[in-house]
């Protein structure tokens, strides 16, 4: 297995009675871009946060390179701090702190949890915020931004700790199409640099573009996973065929 792998194992989780994941399983390579799709409530964002530490999971196993993760979660704490390290997370409403600029959003994590001065901090930040098109809003506070200039800064902000690939949730839901594209231009070209993205979305038009795979939640289950040709335009499953149909509609 490579250093940044991800790999699930029948993974089970349940939120009281309601099955959400019915035995996942799924392995994404190093370097892959995989768009998660699927109907509303079909298990995508809970399968992103249970990769991420951030929801607990009743049964099966999940792998993120050398780091295993479990149903008890007992004593597990250093093993979720180094998923994060491995894999950042990007949430749909940005998650910014209010009272720190652009920069100092940044700056904020590789200064407190990887210690780095602050010198050194600053000077990668500058570097990340002019990677994603916002060098020169680097002293502008989140109210100053619009939501595409926010969530770029969000994906600056997961940069900074060096990640080997981001989980993506939802994270352009909220944009009007022109945000949308900066965002998605800022995700591919990250892409093609070799980081691994697990992204779920609606746009179909990004998956399409985008992504090596196309694996489709349903019902807790994935019901199609493939290249984006065969499943967006050769799609086998009936449920996948009408999710792709009301896409169209919408």
């Amino acid at each position: 297995m490579n250093d940044h792998q991800v790999v699930l194992w029948n993974v089970t989780k349940r939120f009281g009675s309601r099955l959400v994941l019915d035995q996942i399983s799924l392995t994404i390579d190093a370097g892959q871009s995989v768009a998660l799709i699927g109907p509303s409530g079909a298990g995508k964002s809970t399968l992103l946060r249970c990769i991420n530490g951030l929801n607990t999971f009743d049964a099966g196993e999940i792998r993120v390179g050398p780091h295993v993760l479990h149903p008890d979660r007992r004593a597990a704490g250093p093993v979720y701090r180094q998923v994060r390290r491995t894999f950042g997370m990007i949430f749909q409403d940005f998650q910014l702190f209010p009272h720190l600029t652009a920069i100092q959003n940044v700056v904020e994590a590789p200064v407190h949890v990887l210690a780095m001065s602050a010198v050194e901090a600053r000077k990668r930040a500058m570097k990340l915020l002019e990677r994603v098109g916002l060098g020169d809003r680097a002293g502008a506070y989140p109210r100053e931004l619009s939501g595409g200039q926010k969530q770029r800064v969000a994906i600056a902000r997961a940069m900074a700790m060096e990640p080997r690939g981001l989980l993506c949730d939802e994270i352009t839901s909220s944009l009007d199409p022109e945000l949308k594209g900066e965002v998605l231009s800022v995700l591919e070209d990250l892409n093609r640099d070799g980081l691994t993205l697990i992204v779920v979305t609606h746009e179909i038009g990004f998956a399409r573009r985008a992504a090596d795979r196309v694996a489709v939640l349903a019902d807790g289950k994935i019901i199609e996973d493939g290249p984006p040709e065969q499943v967006l335009d050769h799609p086998q499953a009936p449920r996948t065929q009408k999710y792709l149909s009301q896409m169209r509609e919408g």
